[in-house]
């Protein structure tokens, strides 16, 4: 479920080898002295384990929020036989559009190449 700002992601296993999460997926700009950033909090559980992270991503590469939320997800204990939604669902497109909106980006704006070496 998307509403600007927070995406809830639930998983109920049908498989055997699924395992349960529920995560709720918060987000908002914040400044700091390089510049405008994004803020995430992730929080909830994966196969009955707390997930409390945060973690923040530069103006320009907080498109790639899929894919930092999917390796945090793995390094709790999301099986890699197991997909994380975030990027199936519709409500990425919604969470993609509010973060672009909020830092004021637009298609083609560049990106630095010194934020995707420290990466």
């Amino acid at each position: 479920m998307f509403e600007p700002g927070h995406l809830h992601l639930e998983h109920t296993p049908v498989q055997p080898r699924d395992v349960a999460y529920q995560l709720d997926i918060t987000y908002e700009p914040r400044g700091n002295a390089s510049g405008a950033v994004m803020h995430f909090q992730v929080a909830g559980d994966i196969a009955g384990q707390a997930v409390h992270e945060s973690f923040d991503l530069p103006r320009d590469l907080a498109f790639n929020f899929a894919s930092d939320i999917d390796h945090l997800a793995r390094r709790h204990g999301l099986p890699a036989t197991q997909v994380l939604p975030i990027s199936l669902h519709r409500q990425y497109d919604a969470m993609f559009a509010d973060i672009q909106h909020k830092l004021e980006r637009h298609c083609g704006d560049p990106v630095d190449l010194d934020h995707l070496a420290q990466r």
